[in-house]
């Protein structure tokens, strides 16, 4: 649309749209409104559009991920975390500042997670992560506190006024995860859950998409766009590392993926380091290249006794690393001309 059109004009822009089968998304941006247009024909009436007032152009979007491509929304999208909870004071992820989101692998109990969320807010996060439901290898591993463990973020959040970030591994878990959480995170095994996808998409939670392990660049964006074309633009990139041949590390953690996301793609991106190395020595260095990198945020895994973790303790920094750790990349923040 035009710059200064009417919200009369884009509305029998959308009217039409719709009469032409097609779904419609109204993305409003800085400059410019543009009214997305999906579906799996082509546009056959494109000069009926053309010539609406306030329309500027028609343009063909060539990216196979239509809603989350730069070509649809040039500014950079910031994603607010507790979105319906706390209005406009809400942390955000975007922008000129790195979220920092950190907590434990699992909600192990009452007490852990409420020392730790005091912590991680002290020391400067924005979010606390913490998986109610886990997704483990093994069977006969730890699986959760289920909706006891989301009662228990839901009240360290209360405390410390951290956005809740924590796992959706089904269909059935959203409306309970939507009902106590803030973020709902997928995870890598099910960044091609669609039928999961579709469901969140439904929902007006920010998602915090990662990358499935063997997954490429362009199958990551289309598992964000089945959850944009459901109508939820609140997507949050996440890259957690692939697996290769090396096995120094647990995943390989590619960090030239967040400069690329960011030219091919308006979402935010937020580096996992955690599961990027599996090893918590290795943390604090990766993520102060994932800043140096462009990256929007960081979640990293944290526990005040990691030797004694139910899951992923190999990879929790502890609470003094954490705060190492902020200070660390607060200095490579400035030096790129970003803060933390």
């Amino acid at each position: 649309m035009k710059n200064g059109s009417s919200s009369a004009q884009i509305e029998h822009v959308v009217k039409l749209v719709k009469e032409m089968g097609l779904k419609d998304h109204v993305i409003v941006g800085e400059e410019r409104t543009v009214v997305a247009c999906i579906g799996s024909d082509r546009l056959k009436n494109r000069g009926a559009l053309e010539t609406c007032e306030g329309v500027d152009k028609v343009v063909p979007i060539l990216a196979p991920y239509k809603m989350a491509s730069r070509e649809v929304k040039k500014e950079q999208s910031v994603i607010p975390l507790m979105a319906g909870r706390m209005n406009d004071k809400s942390p955000v992820i975007g922008g000129k500042k790195v979220g920092v989101i950190a907590g434990p692998c699992s909600v192990e109990g009452r007490s852990q997670i409420l020392e730790i969320a005091h912590m991680m807010k002290e020391a400067g996060a924005i979010g606390l992560r913490g998986g109610a439901f886990k997704p483990r290898t093994s069977p006969y591993a730890f699986q959760g506190l289920a909706v006891e463990g989301l009662k228990y973020l839901a009240e360290a959040r209360e405390q410390t006024g951290l956005a809740i970030v924590t796992e959706v591994m089904s269909i059935d878990q959203v409306d309970v995860c939507c009902e106590y959480a803030d973020v709902l995170q997928i995870g890598a095994r099910n960044m091609q859950n669609f039928n999961l996808l579709n469901k969140v998409g439904e929902t007006k939670k920010a998602v915090l998409l990662k990358r499935g392990m063997s997954a490429t660049l362009e199958e990551f964006l289309l598992a964000a766009e089945y959850i944009m074309a459901r109508g939820n633009s609140n997507v949050i990139l996440c890259e957690r590392g692939i697996r290769t041949f090396e096995d120094y590390v647990r995943n390989t953690l590619p960090l030239a993926i967040v400069p690329e996301l960011h030219r091919v793609s308006h979402l935010p991106v937020v580096v996992d380091p955690s599961h990027g190395t599996g090893k918590s020595y290795l943390v604090e260095s990766m993520c102060k290249a994932s800043v140096a990198a462009g990256a929007d945020g960081l979640i990293v895994e944290t526990h005040a006794d990691p030797e004694h973790a139910f899951t992923d303790g190999a990879q929790s920094m502890t609470p003094a690393m954490f705060t190492d750790m902020m200070t660390s990349i607060k200095r490579v923040a400035t030096a790129v001309d970003r803060e933390v």
